[in-house]
């Protein structure tokens, strides 16, 4: 149960994260493109990349850390530095023609979805 626990507060974190650091950019650069977002996917990147190369190659850290950090905080502040961190792993590792596929194709599925939703959602 205390995973959960850790889990959940690190989301709460950064999901608020998320919320203050939209609305701030939203505020200083206006809303006509979506900064905010391409602000937190691309920081989120940053944060994720650089938290799972210290927790997995540079120091010893208790497990729940990775549970507050890179699950809670960073998957409610963006899920889009997970798949990022996954897509990079896999190149890096020599996997390049998976690392592209899931790159690309969960933008291109994303995109797709995400039309499917709104048309179905103007349906209604």
């Amino acid at each position: 149960m205390d995973k959960f626990l850790i889990i959940s507060v690190g989301a709460i974190l950064g999901a608020n994260a998320r919320y203050w650091l939209g609305g701030w950019v939203a505020e200083k650069f206006g809303t006509t493109f979506p900064f905010g977002t391409l602000i937190i996917n691309v920081s989120g990147s940053l944060a994720l990349g650089l938290f799972m190369t210290l927790i997995t190659d540079r120091f010893i850290v208790d497990p729940r850390w990775r549970l507050l950090v890179a699950i809670g905080f960073l998957g409610a502040y963006t899920t889009f530095s997970t798949y990022t961190y996954e897509s990079a792993n896999l190149i890096i590792t020599g996997q390049v023609w998976t690392g592209l596929l899931n790159l690309f194709g969960s933008s291109i599925l994303g995109l797709l979805a995400i039309t499917a939703g709104i048309l179905l959602g103007r349906m209604i």
